[in-house]
């Protein structure tokens, strides 16, 4: 008994010596101690949290919790449901708060019990352990109906931890509609007990569990208090001082946290806190969803050395991916903007395997990463447009034409599903407003996509929504719409002539992206001139365009020079309407010989010439993964024709690989008819 009683006594002036002053609390119902003094009374409180700080060493950062020891007051506190009591507050280096103390032992982190008995030294002392009952948060949301409902609650018997009652009513928030959520929120801000249970969070926000800070912040940011504010601001500043109490847990929530923050000067500073902690944790984390949620948050200035070590983390963990991470992780990697293309290959598997049942909003969430980081892949892009397809019923029009507006994109052309939104666009153009007639337009004018039924029926349907929304229709849509008709070799009247009206002209010429309205009417007068009998005495008055940078492409014009000779082609020629080509051949009408090359005869023209235009074109000129030229290279091809071309096309991509004396026999059968190819060959054998 005695060696327990110094005992006691030694671990008293322990404590004593690192906090000398005690408070008188009072002890309520629930077993939590809070001081007498008035909540309100918030400079008290904050003198109180100075004198601890300046109590912490420099070197190392301390975290304290409180633990409680009661001492008899000496005049019979205990009332029914009040105490008082004087509290001792001790200092504990970097705990997370779970220092459980009672009359018989405590317990530290570490699992090591140490025995703390102490006998009653009169009868005023308390015989029963004190334990707390925290309100439950799951609970409470359930029991209550509206925020307000929650801080009633409160204001009747306010409990600790106040991290609760945020938490509950953000629960509460997410089950309402946007209009009552908006209601809600302003009897929130109004109702009495609020700042109330603001300055107590505020108050409690150094001793209560961190996970509790964080999920109350969360609640706070979700619930849209302004982020300006002392509440909020003051959170954020103790957090950043107990960052490294973090766990796996609290790590998923801080970083979900961020990334619903703006950036501000306490946000910036957590967050570097943040990447500083998860670059020395990353290989402890364990669930895939904390990697995703910590990725998705560390932003995409964010060290290359910290994002490839994540990357690397993913990829390790990358057997244990659900169908939903793989989805998730499109999107997570466009948020750190870093390209990892084993990882995309791999989780592009996965979706594509497992399409079937996946939301549209995922997939449009896919393919909007996808943009973001310049990936590619071709089995993921028909692996959802045949999805789609397949399930074209159960979709609304205005959801697939967003899918299609992200495929080109790309370049790539889903013909099945464009044939189908054709059809049905056709079938119901009541639907279509102006926003999506325009889109629709400039998605199948740049796939150059055409049906060999719908097409025609199409285009006038398209041609007389147009027509109908011309009154307020604005003259950059009205210039992309029929732009958009000209590339599919379509003139509508009525928009065409509105078009060409002098203050439209005009319009377009002084507002807006002035450059790129100029190349469209250089497009259109194009197409007017060429192809539209209506129009072909229209003029416009339009700048010049801006020079366009030419590309040479030596290894062609070696290759030309080595199969036809100097002197038999002319390189780099422009033509009428802006038009450039890069190598001219003069040949006989049947395409078998090369005519020899002159400044007269390139202004020469008659029946027994064929003048042969060598374009040179990169793959973006194609659709993605095919042959089909897209919109302007098909218009561009089309006009050529009309001035007297025969067009060639060159793959830029497929010569660059090539052997000299293979480039020379692919180009041989480019240039040459089949049948000069086939009589060559026999005169060839003949010889022989």
């Amino acid at each position: 008994m005695k060696n327990r009683a110094g005992s006691f006594l030694w671990n008293l002036r322990q404590f004593s010596t690192l906090v000398p002053t005690g408070r008188t609390v009072r002890l309520y119902p629930s077993g939590f101690c809070r001081p007498k003094i008035v909540y309100s009374n918030w400079n008290l409180f904050q003198s109180y949290l100075s004198n601890f700080d300046n109590r912490m060493q420099s070197s190392i950062r301390y975290l304290f919790q409180d633990a409680l020891i009661f001492k008899s007051g000496g005049d019979g506190f205990q009332t029914k449901g009040i105490s008082t009591a004087t509290v001792l507050t001790v200092d504990r280096l970097l705990c997370p708060r779970r220092l459980s103390f009672n009359s018989e032992h405590f317990v530290s982190d570490n699992g090591l019990k140490k025995n703390f008995h102490h006998e009653p030294f009169n009868e005023d002392v308390l015989t029963k352990r004190t334990k707390p009952t925290p309100i439950n948060c799951r609970k409470l949301s359930q029991e209550c109906n509206s925020l307000s409902d929650v801080l009633d609650i409160f204001s009747k018997a306010p409990t600790f931890p106040s991290s609760n009652y945020f938490s509950a009513m953000w629960t509460i928030a997410k089950r309402m509609s946007d209009d009552q959520k908006r209601f809600e929120k302003q009897l929130m801000f109004n109702h009495p007990a609020f700042s109330q249970l603001c300055e107590q969070i505020m108050r409690e926000a150094k001793i209560m569990h961190y996970d509790n800070l964080l999920f109350s912040l969360h609640a706070m940011v979700k619930l849209g208090i302004p982020q300006n504010t002392l509440l909020v601001q003051t959170l954020l500043r103790v957090v950043q001082e107990r960052i490294n109490e973090c766990d796996e847990t609290c790590l998923s929530v801080l970083s979900t946290i961020l990334e619903a923050m703006e950036p501000c000067k306490n946000v910036d500073v957590l967050r570097a806190g943040l990447r500083m902690l998860v670059d020395q944790q990353v290989w402890k984390i364990e669930r895939v969803f904390t990697l995703q949620t910590v990725m998705k948050c560390i932003g995409k200035d964010a060290p290359i050395g910290l994002k490839r070590k994540l990357e690397m983390k993913a990829l390790k963990e990358l057997d244990q991916f659900s169908v939903l991470n793989s989805q998730h992780m499109f999107a997570v990697l466009a948020a750190m903007n870093h390209c990892s293309t084993v990882l995309l290959n791999e989780c592009s598997k996965i979706v594509t395997s497992n399409i079937h049942g996946c939301p549209f909003k995922i997939l449009i969430s896919i393919l909007q990463s996808c943009r973001d980081l310049q990936y590619v892949n071709i089995d993921l892009f028909k692996g959802i447009a045949d999805y789609v397809a397949t399930t074209f019923d159960m979709w609304k029009l205005k959801k697939v034409l967003f899918l299609l507006i992200l495929f080109e994109n790309f370049g790539f052309r889903p013909v099945s599903l464009m044939d189908l939104f054709m059809k049905k666009a056709a079938d119901e153009p009541g639907i279509l407003n102006v926003k999506s007639l325009v889109s629709i337009l400039h998605v199948y004018s740049s796939l150059n996509h055409f049906h060999k039924c719908w097409t025609h029926e199409f285009l006038e349907v398209m041609a007389s929504a147009l027509t109908g929304s011309l009154h307020h229709i604005s003259s950059e849509n009205l210039l992309n719409a029929v732009c958009s008709f000209c590339l599919m070799n379509h003139f509508p009247l009525a928009p065409i002539n509105q078009l060409l009206q002098k203050d439209i002209i005009h319009d377009l010429l002084t507002s807006g992206d002035v450059e790129r309205n100029v190349h469209k009417l250089h497009v259109l007068a194009a197409c007017l001139k060429l192809e539209a009998p209506c129009h072909k005495d229209t003029h416009l008055v339009l700048p010049q365009l801006p020079p366009t940078p030419l590309h040479p492409h030596a290894k062609v014009a070696e290759v030309l020079s080595s199969l036809l000779g100097e002197g038999c082609f002319s390189n780099s020629v422009w033509l009428p309407h802006n038009y450039y080509i890069d190598f001219e051949i003069r040949m006989d009408a049947n395409r078998s010989q090369v005519l020899p090359f002159s400044d007269v005869d390139a202004v020469t023209s008659a029946t027994n010439i064929q003048r042969v235009a060598v374009l040179c074109v990169p793959r973006s000129t194609y659709c993605l993964d095919s042959t089909h030229p897209r919109g302007f290279l098909a218009m561009k091809m089309r006009h050529l024709k009309v001035m007297g071309f025969h067009v060639i096309l060159v793959n830029n991509w497929e010569v660059e690989k090539l052997e000299m004396k293979d480039a020379v026999i692919f180009l041989k059968t480019k240039i040459y008819s089949p049948e000069a190819l086939s009589t060559a060959d026999i005169d060839l054998q003949s010889t022989c």
